[in-house]
């Protein structure tokens, strides 16, 4: 892997991390700063596209609060100068509606450069764990 390549994948990371923690911290600037806009969204409640007012309203809401976050096995993909996607594992530590939630997700954003700045164009999350159940089921 190049050089370039390399810092462009430490950067990518880097951000995806500030993007975290713009989230806990309520910083909506932050993590306006670092979206591009109409941004999708897509996860268990479906496919969204956030506009900044939207999202702005979303991140600004009483009813849920990121207390803590632990990523972990990232990948990082360059596609081009431009382009690169993030993956990874995320631990969250919520509340929601006033009661903690604790989950495990595989999570994946796509960030793009604009006028030299990068910014998530597309982010993504699925909880772990089978959809079936397969993984809850008892072995006997």
């Amino acid at each position: 892997m190049g050089t370039v390549q390399t810092n462009v994948t430490e950067q990518l990371e880097e951000l995806e991390r500030k993007y975290w923690q713009a989230i806990k911290e309520k910083d909506t600037a932050e993590a306006v700063r670092l979206t591009d806009f109409p941004c999708i969204v897509t996860g268990p409640q479906g496919v969204r596209t956030l506009d900044k007012k939207t999202y702005e309203e979303m991140s600004n809401s009483p009813s849920w609060e990121l207390k803590e976050f632990e990523l972990s096995d990232i990948n990082v993909r360059v596609i081009n100068d431009d382009v690169g996607i993030v993956a990874y594992k995320v631990h969250e530590e919520m509340i929601v509606d006033g009661k903690p939630v604790s989950l495990d997700a595989a999570n994946a954003s796509t960030w793009v450069k604009r006028d030299g700045h990068w910014v998530c164009t597309l982010h993504t999350e699925a909880l772990s764990g089978d959809p079936f159940g397969r993984d809850r089921q008892k072995q006997g």
